[in-house]
């Protein structure tokens, strides 16, 4: 089959920070070439909508896949969709992704028809058979699809996850790729789920509380196909255990690998275990994000993070022995007032480290949804990406957001701007005289995207689509959250359940 697989637009946050490349769906289109079906793939991030416009008419796909990590671009998916299905009427359209697998059966109303069906759960092991029950009959009998009738098995789980390897050949303008000065910047996986369970975070329902690791000859080898200097380490939480960073790391000094690289973990993980880290720092790591949520244990413990503002400050004085440059993350509360956004920003100002800010969000797949959407003030959609406030404010909300961007800006003057230009100046002239402009155009855009008027004028758009409320469920038992359960890896008999 002809199967076009499409990556919606960038979020606010996109513009200017970073640009990933769409793992993930890299994943799926190679899971689905190698079942034998000609694949196209068309990430709107970095390509316009003239050129999906194009691919659609010439390709002619008799199935498109939309991938939705992200409640905030639903509302385009499903115009996209609706667009194909008048431009290819025969088209089977399908949706997958983290978010759009916690409500599934309420996007497939929203769609009036415009969505055949929504793949709950990982996208590589359902593609295959669903692309083929396609072709030949029994879509409803596929492990992990969501149709208008109802639920088919349960979604399937892979195994490993050393395959399908990434189809990165069929990207185009993969130099639109960055986050931060590392410019352009590929991503790779070694690692995939979560074992704690944050009340925030919805990788550990996704999952299950499952934990999966690429075999260190697969990871380098993968790393090695990699053309881009630079690469961004996707893992939720890296080098867990030590002994697999190290594995990997032994397989990269063999085969003489060079890159420069930027991850994600915890602060309790970066004290257990520094030497994986000096390692990797040696190999080329220079870049770490640290979620430390917050800067008070109180904080720290409405968010179950399970460390301590000690060691969060601890793996900072780590991090900077190892000369790795380290991002923080602090969520705002939008309960907050101005005094506490001022400390926040006296935080920001006094620590060389760069801190991001983002909104405390109940989002499907949390725990915090279930406690906290009766609070919702909004469910609009295109709100929860973490950069509005959905819930209500202490503050008056355009107070709010003039409080939230004048703590945002602390970056600006910290990291961004003409300042920044200057100490950066040899890493820009790299970049520039590789053609690489993606960081120096970062540099001065952060007034332009980061606006209070702008983002308390995103609430009076119109509302067409809207996130749909939480069945009522016990939270104590914590299975009832999730997406992937370990004993239905390998399937289960089908039984369709009534909308």
């Amino acid at each position: 089959m002809r199967l076009l697989l499409v990556h919606p637009s960038a979020l606010m946050y996109s513009e200017i920070f970073l640009r990933l490349e769409p793992l993930g769906l890299e994943r799926v289109a190679g899971a689905a070439r190698g079942a034998g079906h000609q694949v196209r793939v068309v990430d709107l991030q970095v390509l316009g909508v003239r050129r999906l416009r194009d691919e659609v008419r010439s390709f002619r796909p008799e199935a498109l896949g939309v991938s939705l990590n992200y409640l905030a671009n639903i509302p385009e998916a499903i115009a996209l969709a609706k667009r194909v299905k008048q431009e290819v009427p025969g088209c089977f359209v399908f949706f997958g992704g983290h978010s759009v697998s916690f409500v599934a059966e309420e996007v497939l109303r929203q769609a009036e028809g415009a969505v055949d069906a929504v793949v709950r759960g990982e996208g590589e092991p359902a593609v295959g058979p669903l692309l083929r029950a396609v072709r030949d009959g029994g879509v409803d009998e596929v492990p992990g699809i969501v149709t208008a009738r109802g639920r088919g098995p349960a979604p399937l789980m892979l195994h490993g996850i050393d395959e399908p390897l990434p189809a990165r050949d069929l990207m185009r303008a993969r130099r639109r790729y960055f986050i931060g000065e590392l410019d352009p910047c590929a991503s790779i996986e070694f690692t995939r789920g979560c074992p704690w369970d944050c009340s925030f975070c919805s990788a550990w329902t996704f999952y299950g509380r499952s934990y999966r690791k690429a075999s260190p000859e697969a990871a380098a080898e993968d790393l090695a196909r990699v053309r881009e200097p630079n690469v961004f380490i996707v893992d939720d939480v890296a080098f867990i255990r030590p002994e697999h960073g190290n594995a990997i790391a032994a397989e990269v000094e063999r085969r003489g690998i060079r890159k420069r690289y930027y991850l994600e973990t915890r602060a309790d993980v970066l004290l257990r275990h520094p030497e994986v880290f000096e390692r990797w720092a040696r190999l080329g790591l220079r870049y770490m994000f640290l979620g430390m949520e917050a800067i008070d244990a109180e904080g720290l413990d409405l968010y179950r993070k399970r460390v301590s503002p000690d060691e969060n400050f601890q793996a900072l004085q780590t991090a900077r022995r190892l000369g790795i440059k380290v991002a923080i993350n602090l969520i705002v509360d939008p309960a907050w007032d101005a005094g506490q956004f001022r400390v926040v920003r006296e935080f920001a100002l006094a620590v060389p480290e760069i801190v991001h800010f983002t909104v405390m969000t109940p989002y499907p797949g949390t725990e915090i949804w279930h406690t906290e959407s009766r609070r919702l003030t909004t469910r609009d959609y295109r709100l929860f990406d973490i950069q509005h406030a959905v819930v209500p404010t202490t503050l008056p909300l355009d107070r709010f957001y003039e409080e939230l961007v004048r703590t945002q800006a602390v970056i600006n003057r910290k990291h961004l701007g003409l300042r920044t230009a200057f100490g950066a100046a040899r890493v820009l002239g790299r970049n520039l005289l590789h053609g690489q402009t993606n960081f120096a155009r970062m540099l001065w855009k952060f007034n332009q995207v980061y606006n209070p008027r702008r983002q308390f004028a995103d609430h009076a758009r119109p509302v067409r689509y809207e996130l749909p409320l939480p069945q009522r469920i016990d939270v104590g038992d914590r299975r009832q959250l999730y997406v992937h359960t370990r004993g239905a890896t390998q399937g289960a008999p089908s039984r369709r359940t009534p909308d």
